[in-house]
């Protein structure tokens, strides 16, 4: 299993729009093949910053099957005008011992 996780900051005064477009936009990834859970939090400090968790069964259903999918051009079309700067997304394993 591999951990998706992207700080994404919300241009100001797009919240209430971002989340609504996520709320469309993650009927598309939830959908996608190797695609097991995800979370998105809106951060406490920063009201226009949230954390998005998405939990793949393998590094590929992320990068080559999301991200090379036709549904992935809805995916940016619907979030990624949202963004300032674009976020950096990475990805995480699971570290022995570190799992609950």
């Amino acid at each position: 299993m591999v951990l998706e996780v992207a700080i994404l900051n919300v241009r100001p005064g797009e919240c209430e729009s971002f989340e609504a477009a996520f709320l469309q936009a993650k009927e598309i990834i939830s959908a996608s093949s190797g695609y097991q859970r995800h979370e998105l939090r809106r951060c406490i400090e920063a009201a226009d910053r949230y954390i998005l968790l998405v939990w793949w069964d393998t590094l590929e259903s992320h990068t080559e099957g999301f991200r090379q999918s036709s549904e992935y051009q809805r995916w940016r079309e619907l979030l990624h005008r949202f963004y300032d700067p674009f976020p950096v997304v990475e990805h995480y394993d699971l570290v022995p011992g570190g799992g609950a």
